[in-house]
């Protein structure tokens, strides 16, 4: 009897664990990136021979208690909730993003990031920086203050696209903006004109500045609606400003006749002013990539992600943070693989605590504290019948 009030026991003591084990759990159903551990319990067998609970005197005992058993995270992928920040990170798929703090190395599998004042992506409010792959594939830190600037580059090449009007006389693109080598922009206006006494499909191309200037006047020529190879690429220089620019029309450039209505446009104009940061963000790639005020991008490297093939050897930290102790079995890989998934931005991952099934293990394990309880009242009530027995005679 004696034995059953220490397996009783044992049932507090477990079901209590379970209880705290429910209640980290549900208290964590908000926490981003938080991962449930899964509710379970063990019998314990004791043995008379090794200072078990059995007083039967055989060598073991049908059983002599529960015990919680080993906590089991479930790595289950939450909820990728939409937010409005470009560093606001998460893994879709199975991997999990890479912290260094010095010598240390932690793993998350969401978080929000920030620049800090040195330029490194840091988690918020901490100072363990978010790691990308280098050349050799090893986890790095880098800093975006060596590329705060996106450097001036000045215009060689203007090229154009669809139809210059056959019946047309006069057409004209204005507003056109051309960098020199300082960065500085200048606008153009390219006018098209057919000359009175010109040749058929002959056009009179002149270039003028924002000052009215004239850079240049040279011949277009079609054949039959097609640009003519010689006339296929026409250099203006402006000698004043350090350019020399190729206005090309040798790709997807016609003259057929559309009435007075021509839709020549300029498809693409190289160079580009001064720039400064605008944004830090992960692109679809899964690549670190800054945006500039001068509209050009530059990709930084690949964020770096951790696949894991034991993934319950991680130990758990504060904050959604894992720490691996070398038993885990770490693999670094790039969001290109389909192996780990991707980085997303815009997205923080939700606790995929199943709030039902909490519940439903709450009224299991109060269910089981309950019966524990009542073992002991049983094995008391008993034993204080066995002192009330007086002898008789």
């Amino acid at each position: 009897m004696f034995g059953a009030i220490y397996i009783g026991l044992s049932g507090l003591n477990a079901y209590s664990r379970g209880l705290q084990q429910v209640s980290g759990n549900v208290s964590n159903l908000n926490s981003s990136g938080f991962k449930s551990s899964n509710v379970s319990f063990t019998d314990i067998v004791g043995s008379a021979n090794n200072g078990g609970l059995s007083l039967s005197g055989t060598s073991s005992s049908p059983g002599a208690g529960v015990e919680l058993g080993g906590i089991q995270r479930d790595f289950t992928q939450g909820e990728l909730r939409q937010t409005q920040r470009d560093l606001d990170l998460a893994i879709d798929g199975t991997g999990f993003l890479v912290l260094t703090r010095g010598d240390e190395v932690f793993y998350t599998r969401t978080g929000s990031f920030e620049v800090d004042k040195d330029g490194f992506i840091v988690l918020a409010g901490t100072d363990y920086k978010l790691a990308t792959l280098d050349g050799s594939g090893r986890a790095v830190t880098l800093s975006i203050d060596a590329s705060r600037t996106s450097l001036p580059a000045k215009t060689t090449t203007i090229k154009f696209a669809d139809n210059l009007s056959s019946t047309a006389t006069t057409y004209g693109l204005s507003d056109i903006k051309v960098y020199d080598a300082v960065g500085t922009a200048h606008t153009w206006q390219v006018k098209f004109d057919k000359p009175a006494a010109g040749a058929p499909g002959e056009w009179t191309v002149t270039v003028t500045d924002d000052k009215n200037v004239t850079i240049g006047t040279q011949t277009l020529k079609f054949n039959v609606g097609v640009v003519d190879p010689a006339t296929s690429k026409l250099v203006f220089d402006d000698a004043a400003n350090g350019l020399s620019v190729t206005l090309d029309f040798s790709s997807n450039v016609t003259s057929f006749s559309s009435g007075q209505v021509s839709t020549l446009r300029t498809s693409s104009v190289d160079g580009q002013g001064i720039g400064t940061i605008t944004s830090v963000t992960v692109n679809a790639e899964g690549e670190l990539e800054l945006g500039y005020s001068n509209q050009q991008k530059q990709v930084l490297g690949a964020i770096a992600i951790a696949d894991f093939r034991d993934p319950q050897a991680l130990q758990e930290r504060s904050g959604g943070l894992y720490a691996d102790k070398g038993d885990a079995g770490r693999e670094l890989m790039s969001s290109a693989s389909e192996k780990v998934g991707r980085v997303v931005s815009h997205r923080l991952e939700a606790s995929n605590v199943d709030l039902a099934k909490q519940f439903g293990d709450l009224i299991t394990i109060q269910r089981g504290y309950q019966a524990s309880s009542q073992i002991i009242s049983v094995a008391n009530d008993m034993i204080q019948q066995l002192f009330g027995i007086r002898g008789q005679g």
